[in-house]
């Protein structure tokens, strides 16, 4: 057959390759808000737990399961869910999660009694372990290349200011007492923003689901649920209630389910089963070490946030608002690093987490140090700078370690692996929390007084400190990845 060659203004005229679409950034502030939402709620409600047990005459024990109602659905879940958002549609499994966290959170708010309110925060806790493990993989799949770092950068924003100024927020919203609402405020503030969300993703947030096969994994699906509650329920309850004799046999209890699970996936895909986690993904050293690393630095993390509101308000006798305040530093750091950072990250390329992490070490050594020679009653202000230098090695840390942990991993496997990941998170800084609470309240117990509390915060960072060392030499070990290797 002839062809036709074109020439002269034939040639001129030939169409050009069409240029390539900008990014769309709607579809990020959507998921970015949920993403808010749900970690604020982790955070939050610390500081409203004296009006809740006034109110609602709830028990101590009342109380710690309004706390530990959301995290433990939400550590447990979130394995399963991103399998169900690689099956059956990451979108549809968020817009789920989040109509469903709207109305737990309208409950939560309306709430009369200790019961109800407990309830209501389980609910909440089911609802935000069907929406986390979706956002990195719809992040994924929405954005490539430089668009994908500015996504993640964004995502790391959303969780870092979400849980540095969660009790400022809460704070803040009971001391305005929004129409007489006091305490239920924190909870129906997410109302509005939940259904705006919920109208505007379908229309805005592209479908993505991954593959490997047609149907979830019940047997695999209760063994990891029965084996993270045996960790993570006597992690949140043990301290509180003396370490009973239940909680030692649930984590005996847990080594040998998790591990039969870990057996069940192997060979479900050996066999090319549809397992909820595809022990391929274990393969990567940069998946594997980079989850134990988000592990280490989540353990930090959440742990600081509980010893230092502990000391600057039993130590020093300040409001939940005026402790909330001293997070200012920390959140301008963070919010700077990451915001600003984009270019810092490209030169250190991924060494930045190592370099965050090395920063985050400093700021809490520094920490350690001032408040053992200011005690309970020097000058508070003194803590900024620490604070500060704390908050920008957290923002140079979060987004770029997720960026790494997840790059090696393929399409079809991108929520399930979120969903590792994110649990690994939880599971830090229930770990961390536990280990360094109980470090704290044992020191002030052993030696009444406020003055202990300097003491006790001390000590308590310096473990911190050394876990971050920890995540400094575990992100160099983890080698460079090859983006979709998995």
């Amino acid at each position: 057959m002839a062809t036709e060659e074109l020439s002269g203004p034939e040639l001129m005229e030939a169409p050009a390759a069409p240029p390539e679409e900008p990014p769309r950034w709607s579809p990020l502030v959507l998921v970015s808000l949920g993403t808010f939402i749900t970690v604020l709620d982790f955070f939050i409600v610390n500081v409203a737990v004296p009006d809740i047990q006034s109110e609602l005459h709830a028990s101590s024990v009342a109380v710690q399961f309004v706390l530990a109602g959301y995290g433990l659905p939400l550590a447990t879940l979130m394995i399963t869910s991103g399998r169900m958002g690689d099956l059956y549609g990451r979108r549809r499994l968020f817009v789920l999660g989040l109509a469903l966290f709207t109305a737990a959170s309208a409950c939560a708010g309306l709430a009369q009694n200790p019961e109800q309110l407990v309830a209501a925060r389980v609910f909440q806790g089911v609802a935000a372990a069907l929406v986390t493990p979706q956002v990195l993989a719809l992040l994924g799949a929405m954005y490539q290349g430089r668009a994908r770092a500015v996504a993640f950068n964004v995502y790391g924003l959303a969780i870092g200011m979400a849980a540095v100024f969660g009790q400022l927020i809460g704070g803040s919203l009971i001391a305005l007492d929004p129409g007489g609402l006091g305490w239920r405020a924190i909870f129906l503030v997410n109302v509005p923003i939940g259904l705006v969300a919920v109208a505007l993703v379908p229309r805005l947030v592209p479908e993505s689901r991954g593959g490997g096969g047609a149907g979830l994994d019940v047997v695999g699906m209760l063994l990891v649920m029965i084996g993270l509650v045996a960790v993570v329920l006597p992690l949140t309850e043990g301290r509180e209630l003396g370490w009973p004799l239940w909680s030692v046999l649930c984590l005996v209890a847990a080594v040998p389910v998790l591990g039969v699970f870990a057996l069940q996936q192997h060979r479900g895909t050996v066999r090319g089963g549809s397992p909820l986690v595809d022990t391929v993904l274990f393969r990567s050293r940069t998946f594997s070490v980079g989850l134990v690393a988000m592990m280490f630095y989540f353990a930090t993390m959440g742990a600081c946030f509980l010893v230092l509101s502990l000391y600057l308000q039993q130590g020093r006798g300040m409001s939940p608002l005026g402790s909330g305040l001293m997070y200012l530093p920390m959140g301008a750091g963070f919010f700077g690093a990451t915001a600003l950072g984009g270019s810092a990250v490209s030169r250190l390329g991924r060494w930045a987490p190592a370099v965050g992490a090395f920063l985050v070490a400093l700021g809490y050594g520094g920490l350690a140090l001032l408040v053992r020679e200011i005690g309970a009653g020097g000058e508070v202000a003194l803590l900024a700078l620490p604070l500060l230098v704390a908050g920008v090695g957290m923002g140079l840390t979060m987004a770029p370690l997720s960026a790494m942990v997840l790059a090696p991993v393929g399409p079809d496997h991108a929520a399930a692996a979120s969903g590792v990941l994110t649990t690994a998170q939880e599971i830090g800084a229930t770990v961390g929390t536990a280990l360094t609470g109980s470090i704290f309240f044992r020191l002030v117990s052993d030696h009444s007084g406020p003055a202990t509390a300097p003491h006790a915060f001390s000590v308590s960072l310096t473990v911190l400190v050394a876990f971050d060392l920890l995540v400094v030499a575990l992100v160099g070990f983890m080698g460079r990845a090859r983006e979709g290797a998995v």
